[in-house]
Formats: structure tokens, C-alpha cells, sequence
């Protein structure tokens, strides 16, 4: 159990920060930064990434997957109970660097995986099953695993655990009209 919850613990930021751009999309007051990644560009008469990819979803995932890391840090550093399934070894990280990584890892993975359907000529938005689900855990996991790798075991876990969470996340957020369908 302690194992599952450290896995839980240390993906958050990333799977917050995949969340993050969707939400940052409903605010009026960030529409202004809806500004393509690919800044139009294409490759191969393709966009590169889509429109769905914006420097307003990059820059809310990292704010989102900083803001989380640091939480956890001063929660780790107030809350004993945290203490019996979060490592002493994690909690010494740089929470800033960690989220920052964490939110670039998510985002990053999501993009290149946007670009890949792009060029295959799948619309935005519509169900590449099962690259959908894992891309922004690749991602996630290998920037991560720069400060703190984990054991074959937890990222056998991680995956799992990441992998089951992201359709019901899905369809959360379909039920609450942030996203267009519900897969």
C-alpha cells in the first residue's frame, strides 16, 4: 500500500499538469495566450502539432506541476503521517526543478504524440488508443527519472496505476463539459 501511494505522490505533478492546459482553456482571461506551439508551422503540408497545443497549456501544466510539487513539499514537511510512505531520499529533491520536470515531461510527451497523430492524418481531439493514455507518462517518467529514478517495480506500478486513472480523468471530464467526448 505504502508503494502505491508513493506512486500516487510522486506522478501527481505530472498528472496535473496534463490536466492543467483543459482547464486554463475555460479561462477568459488566458484566451489571449491561445497561441499555437507550432506557431502555424508545418511539415510535410501538416500542422506540426495542431491547435490543441498552445503556449497558454505549457505555461499553466508548469505552473500546475510547480505549484503541486512545492505543496507537496511544505504537506511532506508539516504532515508525519506522509513520512511513513514518501522516502526521506525524495523529499530532499528541489520541488521547483521536480515539477518543472515533471510538467515538461507530461506536456512534452503529449506534444510529440500530437505530432506523430498530425502526421498520420488523426484530427485533434479524436481517440488514438493506447498513445493517448501513456504518452505524457513516457514523458513524465523519463525527465523525472533525471533526479530521482525509481525502481523497475514502481514504474511497472506507475504505469498501471497512470494508465487506469487517464479515462476516468476523461471522463470526469466530459461529464463536466471540458471536454468534447468522452474517450
Amino acid at each position: 500500500m505504502n508503494t502505491l501511494l508513493f506512486i500516487l505522490w510522486y506522478f501527481l505533478p505530472a498528472g496535473l499538469a496534463n490536466t492543467a492546459p483543459i482547464f486554463a482553456a475555460k479561462i477568459s482571461w488566458l484566451k489571449r495566450f491561445t497561441y499555437p506551439l507550432d506557431f502555424y508551422k508545418k511539415l510535410n503540408e501538416k500542422r506540426i502539432f495542431g491547435d490543441h497545443k498552445t503556449i497558454r497549456g505549457i505555461v499553466a501544466g508548469i505552473v500546475v506541476g510547480i505549484f503541486i510539487a512545492s505543496l507537496q513539499s511544505l504537506l511532506f514537511s508539516q504532515a508525519s503521517m506522509l513520512k511513513t510512505f514518501i522516502p526521506n531520499s525524495f523529499a530532499q529533491i528541489n520541488p521547483i526543478w521536480f515539477g518543472f520536470l515533471s510538467a515538461m515531461g507530461a506536456l512534452g510527451g503529449d506534444a510529440i504524440k500530437s505530432f506523430f497523430k498530425r502526421q498520420m492524418s488523426i484530427a485533434s481531439g479524436k481517440s488514438w488508443f493506447p498513445y493517448d493514455q501513456i504518452d505524457y507518462i513516457v514523458g513524465g517518467v523519463l525527465l523525472t527519472a533525471i533526479i530521482y529514478p525509481l525502481s523497475f517495480g514502481q514504474y511497472v506500478l506507475l504505469f498501471v496505476i497512470w494508465f487506469l486513472l487517464h479515462p476516468i480523468s476523461t471522463i470526469v471530464g466530459y461529464i463536466l463539459k471540458l471536454k468534447d467526448s468522452p474517450i
